[in-house]
C-alpha cells in the first residue's frame, strides 16, 4: 500500500472577528503553507485567510465549503483524495476549534479511517475559555452541544443537567444559537433552583465580552444581562 503523505491540519479560527491576535504564529505559518482548505463557511474563511496575509492571492486557493446537510462517507473520501498523493489540507471551523461542536468532526473521522495523519493545532475555544473563567468545577465537566430548540422541552433538559451535575459532581456546559439566548435565560429562571451556580460567558474575545458566575437567585435579583444575538456559552453547577 502506498504510504499516505498528506496531512489534515485542524486550524483554529478567531472566536471574534477582531481576534487574530489570539492565533499563534505556528498556525499562521501552517495556513501560509497550504493552498487547499475545507471550511464551514467560505466567506468567513476567506476573510480570515486574507487577514493572515497569505502569500497567494485568495483566488488562487481552493476553499471547499462543507455541505449544510449530512454528507455521506464517499463524498468526504473524495474531498480528501488528494491527500493520498501527498497534498496537505487545512480544516477550518467558523470560529474556534475545528471538530469541536463543529461538523468538521465528520472529516476527521474519515481521515482517521483512511490512515491520513491528523495534526490538531492549539487555539482559542470559547468553551474552554468559559470554563476557565467560570470558577466552576474544572476537573469534571460535560459538554452537551446545543439544547433543544423547542421551548417546551427545555425544562426537562435543564432538570436532567441538574441531576447530572449532582450525580457526577461535574460542571454542565452548553451553547446556543445567539437569537435563542433569551429563551435559555427564561427557562433557567423558571426551572433551576435559586442556589445553583449559573455562568454566562458572552462575546468572549470581544472588547465587551464577559464571563460571569452567580447563583440563579442572585441573577434574578440583579437582572439578566442583555445578550440577544451575542454568541454565548452557558455553564451550570
Amino acid at each position: 500500500m502506498t504510504k499516505l503523505k498528506g496531512k489534515l491540519f485542524l486550524i483554529p479560527s478567531p472566536i471574534h472577528e477582531e481576534g487574530l491576535a489570539g492565533i499563534s504564529n505556528e498556525t499562521i505559518s501552517v495556513i501560509h503553507s497550504l493552498d487547499h482548505f475545507i471550511v464551514e463557511r467560505a466567506r468567513t474563511a476567506r476573510r480570515y485567510i486574507s487577514a493572515t496575509k497569505h502569500p497567494k492571492a485568495i483566488e488562487q486557493l481552493m476553499i471547499d465549503e462543507m455541505p449544510e446537510t449530512e454528507i455521506n462517507e464517499k463524498d468526504i473520501e473524495a474531498a480528501l483524495i488528494s491527500m493520498k498523493e501527498g497534498k496537505n489540507i487545512g480544516l477550518m471551523s467558523e470560529a474556534g476549534l475545528p471538530a469541536v461542536a463543529d461538523p468538521g468532526s465528520r472529516y476527521v473521522r474519515i481521515a482517521q479511517k483512511l490512515g491520513i495523519p491528523v495534526v490538531p493545532l492549539a487555539g482559542p475555544s470559547s468553551i474552554m475559555l468559559a470554563l476557565m473563567g467560570s470558577g466552576l468545577e474544572g476537573q469534571r465537566f460535560a459538554f452537551h452541544g446545543y439544547l433543544s430548540a423547542k421551548k417546551n422541552e427545555l425544562p426537562a433538559q435543564l432538570k436532567q443537567l441538574m441531576h447530572r451535575a449532582d450525580q457526577d459532581d461535574a460542571t454542565q456546559i452548553w451553547i446556543e444559537a445567539p437569537y435563542r439566548n433569551k429563551q435559555i435565560l427564561e427557562a433557567i429562571e423558571k426551572t433551576v433552583n435559586a442556589g445553583r451556580n449559573f455562568c454566562i460567558a458572552a462575546g468572549i474575545g470581544s472588547d465587551d465580552g464577559f464571563v460571569m458566575t452567580k447563583e440563579v437567585g442572585e441573577w434574578k435579583r440583579v437582572g439578566w444581562p442583555e445578550i440577544h444575538k451575542v454568541p454565548a456559552v452557558f455553564l451550570l453547577r
